[in-house]
């Protein structure tokens, strides 16, 4: 094991194209987590809803696909996919973005995601090398990518990913490799106290709820992660990102101010610049500031 080490850590460019194709396996993971969690929370939902209640059960409503199980199937004609119709971005090209049973359109969305997953994967490769800190952002990458996009298609953060996400980063910190535990768990509160408080403040000075409770605890997640002195930078470029991509958004689809746009994306985004180039920043802004 040491010997590999050794020469991953001394062929970079090997690590980081190895690591870049492990992004595409994973990203074709995401895509079927994104895909089916969603429908089986709101399975699980419908069902303790109609137990609590008394309700009787309906007959129709069966139980989506698990995560793993059954194997991916054309969602057109269901036919199931064959092993070199699930191969990462490769496959999408060679069937030119079509079922190769029903010739229905496929997605695009699915190879962007294991593109965008393979590329994110390369730059945390590049940036933190061979070890167990990779490891960790590598796992954070996967976690932020699945919640932004699940976001942006349900406008929901799942509890079932962000709290086991806190819980990950809090564990991890005791490798005092991202951040050390102590500024891990002031991170963590620190996180899910500031988006509240803002949120208290703006339904009671508008009577509207700004943002949803999963916001907060996608940043308690990310300030698990990262620590409490990335959370400035967290915020301020995910709002930032966030202000802009969404005045242009609603500029393309001629909808008004009071269109809801998930915020969770933007958090993620800011995240993620944040765990790859934080101590920049935030030295940066210290430089800026004179306070360095």
């Amino acid at each position: 094991m040491d010997d590999l080490l050794s020469v991953l850590q001394t062929h970079r460019a090997f690590w980081i194209g190895a690591v870049m194709v492990l992004g595409l396996l994973v990203g074709s993971f995401l895509n079927v987590v994104i895909l089916r969690l969603p429908p089986r929370l709101a399975h699980g939902w419908r069902r303790d809803a109609r137990e609590t209640l008394g309700l009787p059960e309906e007959a129709s409503l069966a139980a989506p696909p698990g995560i793993v199980h059954p194997p991916s199937r054309c969602p057109h004609c269901n036919n199931r996919l064959r092993p070199w119709e699930n191969i990462p971005v490769l496959s999408y090209l060679a069937l030119r973005g079509r079922c190769g049973h029903c010739r229905a359109p496929i997605s695009p969305r699915y190879p962007l995601v294991e593109a965008l997953t393979a590329l994110l994967f390369a730059a945390v490769a590049w940036r933190f090398g061979v070890g167990i800190e990779a490891l960790g952002a590598l796992t954070l990458t996967g976690l932020l990518i699945t919640l932004s996009v699940i976001d942006l298609d349900h406008q929901l953060l799942p509890d079932d990913l962000t709290l086991p996400g806190m819980w990950l980063g809090l564990a991890f910190s005791l490798s005092g490799t991202l951040t050390d535990p102590v500024t891990a768990l002031i991170g963590a509160m620190v996180g899910y106290l500031a988006l509240w408080s803002v949120y208290q403040a703006f339904r009671v000075l508008t009577g509207k709820e700004g943002m949803g409770y999963g916001d907060f605890k996608l940043l308690a997640l990310l300030g698990a992660w990262l620590g409490w002195n990335h959370l400035p930078g967290v915020i301020l470029i995910g709002s930032l990102v966030g202000a802009m991509v969404g005045t242009v958004a609603l500029r393309i689809t001629g909808r008004d101010r009071q269109t809801p746009i998930p915020f969770g994306p933007f958090l993620a985004a800011g995240g993620w610049i944040m765990l790859v180039f934080g101590d920049q920043v935030n030295q940066g802004y210290l430089q800026l500031s004179g306070l360095a």
